[in-house]
């Protein structure tokens, strides 16, 4: 889609990442028995788009923010032939402009910023009920890696 811009996040726009958190819950919360009710907050983004090893980034479209993402520095297990890797998260896309290419430029923005902090391995995560994401995510080219699954 043209006309997308991807910036850094700016404390000014925590209202509207806010809201976004709360879409990316709302979303998750029925593919997870286990979210506790409302009021629920995944992310502390004020502290993440203050910390250098976070990278917060929203998508702009005639100056309104349509989609975030974060990126962060993460350890990796002791046995892995990494040291850290950058973990993904926060993706979000107002629903007007999902299917449009703009989360591959988010996407595209974080894997720009990990590669900026040497970091080799990048990883997400997202739930097996979620093909339209999963779909997303294997167009930009990620591979499916390992399932977590959990005793009900």
């Amino acid at each position: 889609m043209d006309g997308i811009t991807i910036r850094p996040a700016l404390l000014g726009d925590l209202p509207i990442l806010q809201k976004f958190e709360q879409g990316v819950i709302q979303a998750e919360r029925p593919l997870d028995p286990t979210i506790r009710k409302d009021p629920v907050n995944y992310y502390d983004l004020e502290s993440m788009i203050r910390d250098d090893d976070f990278a917060v980034v929203v998508a702009e479209y005639e100056g309104n923010i349509v989609a975030s993402g974060y990126g962060m520095a993460k350890k990796a297990r002791h046995y892995l032939d990494h040291t850290y890797y950058a973990y993904l998260g926060f993706m979000y896309t107002e629903p007007e402009f999902r299917g449009k290419g703009v989360n591959q430029k988010v996407l595209s923005a974080l894997k720009d910023w990990a590669i900026s902090k040497n970091l080799t391995e990048i990883r997400l995560t997202v739930y097996e009920d979620n093909p339209i994401a999963i779909k997303a995510y294997e167009k930009f080219g990620f591979k499916r890696h390992i399932i977590e699954m959990r005793l009900v």
